[in-house]
């Protein structure tokens, strides 16, 4: 499933590039080490779920921010 959609996305960039002008992205659009997990129990749920609120408080700190 993650694959496909990141294909499709990955394509409609493309065309968007091609044929709307959007602007170019020079790196990879995907991270190439993400990987799904099933979330089974609720500890993960909760774990996972805090990651995601608290990760983008954290962003500009990150050695790979650079301001647009």
């Amino acid at each position: 499933m993650m694959n496909w959609f990141k294909t499709m996305s990955t394509n409609e960039y493309i065309r968007g590039v091609k044929v709307f002008k959007w602007k170019q992205f020079d790196s990879k659009l995907w991270q190439f080490n993400y990987w799904e997990h099933i979330i089974r129990e609720q500890q993960s749920y909760e774990n996972i779920s805090g990651y995601i609120a608290d990760n983008s408080t954290k962003w500009k700190d990150d050695k790979l921010y650079r301001k647009t």
